[in-house]
């Protein structure tokens, strides 16, 4: 088994991340296996150094170990693009010019009404049926345009789709499914010149991680990876959904709940024993 945690270093790591990261060292260790860390930052706008040194810290506090080097997703640029320029050619990627405010008008019409997907507001094509000459744009320039997944010439023979859940079992979901349910999903953010979807997916295919452990709350994104690992002739890895870490209110944890960063914790003399019982692990 080799599992990943994969945390973005745009703030301090929470209790929630404590336990991702605890539950997928622990399950690769029971089994003699892997596991794996990568720092998320393709997101260059909110990325700070100071936060990967300090998840680093965090983590070897809480007692994981890794091997190094640790894969960096902004050093890994060049291979998204080499899939990008690649889905493009096959004209599976369309340019897309509309802001979030464009497309909640759009859905705002009657006929439309809004729906929500994994990413948000279910994007309505408003951009899919424009001409997208490849002779203009032979291919397409990192952060020059939103990059869209035409789910219209997505290969229907590739459908249905399936995966397993440790909590749900086998999840099936169609084509159709997808078109309907998430939409023409951002594949090439101007900002970043990937995506979350296309880098995860092909770092944990890269890495060679066997089963993704990570929170419910992206267990509807994970219909959208799948579909590209079917695309991409990408490995489908065994999937952990499990429960997330709340505050008094029933609320998930954020990057701002300060009040319940690891750090605030090591600081005030807790113990990793500490942390392992206040999110339901057992003692090591």
């Amino acid at each position: 088994m080799i599992t990943r945690f994969a945390p973005s270093p745009t703030g301090p790591l929470h209790l929630g991340h404590a336990y991702s990261a605890m539950l997928a060292h622990d399950m690769a260790k029971a089994t003699g296996g892997m596991f794996l860390l990568r720092i998320e930052d393709i997101d260059r706008t909110r990325a700070r150094p100071e936060w990967e040194t300090q998840i680093y810290e965090d983590l070897h506090w809480l007692g994981l170990s890794w091997p190094e080097p640790v894969m960096r997703q902004s050093e890994r640029l060049s291979a998204y693009h080499e899939v990008i320029d690649q889905m493009w050619w096959d004209r599976l990627l369309y340019q897309c010019t509309c802001t979030r405010a464009d497309i909640l008008a759009a859905l705002s019409a009657p006929q439309e009404g809004i729906s929500y997907g994994p990413d948000g507001p279910i994007y309505p094509g408003t951009c899919r049926n424009r001409n997208q000459d490849r002779d203009h744009y032979p291919s397409p320039a990192p952060h020059e345009a939103v990059l869209r997944l035409d789910l219209q010439t997505y290969p229907v023979g590739l459908s249905p789709f399936q995966f397993h859940d440790d909590a749900k079992g086998d999840v099936h979901f169609s084509l159709e499914q997808l078109q309907t349910q998430v939409g023409d999903i951002i594949i090439g953010r101007k900002d970043m010149g990937t995506s979350y979807h296309l880098s995860a997916v092909l770092d944990d295919a890269m890495q060679g991680v066997t089963h993704v452990i990570r929170g419910e709350d992206l267990f509807e994104a994970t219909q959208i990876h799948v579909a590209l690992q079917k695309l991409l002739n990408l490995p489908t890895p065994t999937y952990h959904h499990h429960k997330l870490i709340r505050d008094g209110q029933g609320k998930r944890l954020a990057k701002r709940d300060d009040a319940r960063a690891i750090r605030k914790y090591r600081d005030e003399g807790a113990s990793p024993h500490d942390i392992r019982r206040m999110v339901g692990l057992p003692a090591v």
